[in-house]
């Protein structure tokens, strides 16, 4: 059986370099889907609706396709954290974060059109910050570009600064949960070479 292609429906090179982990072969296509936030729903909720947007404005366009969109948020309780404005947003960010645990969830899409087939699932890690002033706010700050990182911030660039502990899987801190993503695509007939 002649599998069909596989896309991510993603611009993120986090997320692109984590999927080339897995070792199947995919094509990269970016889906310009505003993402949004309604306030009646969960945390889980909105970053499957956006995850599931991302995918189907690509899947459109390649139906015969298996597209896997995603999305990232960061929440403080019932408080979500996409991604900031500019950088006074960023500081506010992780200083409402220094000294607390907060979950880091990412919502994946998988959507076959053609198939009419569809996986829609969330992923949750707890993430705790050390303590942190705001001259080592505003010096990891300077060290990576928190715009395009929910929460303001990327694990894999100087976490260990801002990060005392993970528990859960660490890439879907990064982008994508990694053994749940291996565990879905194998189910839709992907295996590791």
């Amino acid at each position: 059986m002649k599998l069909p292609p596989l896309i991510l429906a993603s611009a993120s090179p986090r997320r692109v370099e984590l999927l080339k982990e897995l070792g199947f072969k995919f094509k990269v296509e970016p889906a310009q889907a505003e993402e949004i936030q309604p306030a009646h729903f969960t945390p889980h909720e909105i970053c499957q609706v956006n995850a599931y947007r991302k995918a189907r404005v690509v899947a459109k366009r390649h139906p015969d396709a298996v597209v896997l969109g995603a999305d990232t948020i960061v929440a403080l309780g019932s408080e979500v954290f996409g991604k900031p404005r500019d950088g006074a947003e960023a500081r506010r960010m992780l200083a409402a974060l220094q000294a607390k645990a907060h979950h880091v969830i990412t919502g994946i899409c998988l959507l076959h059109l053609r198939e009419h087939r569809q996986k829609l699932f969330a992923v949750s890690t707890t993430v705790t910050f050390r303590p942190l002033t705001t001259g080592q706010i505003q010096d990891y700050l300077a060290s990576i570009n928190p715009l395009d990182k929910a929460g303001a911030y990327a694990i894999q660039e100087n976490g260990d600064a801002i990060v005392e502990s993970v528990t859960g899987s660490y890439s879907n801190v990064v982008g994508l949960p990694l053994e749940r993503l291996r565990e879905e695509l194998r189910d839709w007939g992907f295996f590791q070479p």
